[in-house]
């Protein structure tokens, strides 16, 4: 029962030092099933011897045992011939090998009770190791889950440091400032390139549209003067001449028609003031 003995200390010291040195475990799980088969092998050697005792103590319990009988057979043979002296002799030597035949079988008792340990320790260690190389590969897949979790952890504690978003904030502002300067850039290259007057003029075509909208807008709302009603039609009269005075005075028709005039020269004299702006 000893190399069992040593064989459990050596197990546990191997899975002891997988615990306490800071070593791959896969490797090391692997390198302890391989041990554990190498002194499995060396613990069926012995086994083996064992049994092989066992077997030649029996042996020599059943030859010692023949013995006896033979010298028991010679020492008839004695008698028979008449010679008791001889046949004392016979039985003498009877005694001795029956007595060692006593003496193996009792060893070959001791022995088989022994062997028959030894092959229940060795089919539980067996068990052991086959159960040892399926949990290898629970082993295996729980470290490499730990390591994952803990490669997670580092990240999030890397994200959580000031200075991660600091380089974020550091970055932002230098895009920032590429985006303000290349819009400067556009600005001046516009500033000094083309026709500027032409420009002018038509940002002022632009707002002045939104200008009317709007004091339109200030009129539906209450908060602008109204549009000024249009001009009444006046009365033309021509003086000095007899034909100045014979139109003196126009018809109906011809005064609306002189109001339609002086109104289309109104709306282009507010027309001319709005472009001037």
């Amino acid at each position: 029962m000893g190399i069992f003995a040593r064989l459990a200390r050596l197990i546990k010291s191997n899975l002891n030092d997988l615990i306490s040195k800071s070593e791959d475990p896969e490797k090391m799980l692997n390198q302890v099933v391989i041990d554990m088969n190498e002194h499995l092998h060396d613990a069926k050697k012995q086994v083996a011897v064992a049994i092989a005792d066992e077997k030649k103590l029996a042996k020599q319990a059943d030859q010692e045992a023949a013995n006896a009988a033979e010298w028991e057979r010679r020492a008839m043979m004695a008698v028979r011939s008449g010679d008791d002296q001889l046949a004392k002799e016979g039985l003498a030597r009877k005694r001795e090998h029956a007595e060692l035949a006593a003496q193996f079988r009792a060893q070959h008792q001791k022995q088989k009770q022994a062997v028959d340990q030894l092959k229940v320790a060795l089919r539980a260690l067996n068990s052991k190791i086959e159960e040892a190389k399926r949990k290898k590969a629970i082993l295996i897949a729980r470290k490499k889950r730990a390591e994952a979790q803990k490669a997670i952890q580092e990240t999030m504690s890397g994200l959580k440091n000031a200075s991660a978003f600091e380089t974020f904030d550091r970055m932002e502002s230098e895009i920032n400032q590429i985006e303000a300067e290349a819009e400067a850039g556009a600005e001046l290259n516009e500033e000094y390139t083309g026709d500027v007057l032409a420009q002018k003029f038509q940002q002022l075509e632009v707002t002045a549209g939104a200008d009317e909208d709007l004091l339109e807008l200030k009129r539906k709302m209450g908060l602008a003067e109204p549009a000024p009603a249009p001009a009444e039609p006046q009365q033309v009269r021509v003086e000095g001449s007899a034909e100045g005075e014979k139109f003196e005075e126009l018809d109906q028709a011809e005064q609306e028609e002189l109001a339609r005039a002086l109104e289309e020269l109104e709306a282009e004299q507010a027309s001319d003031l709005t472009m001037k702006r």
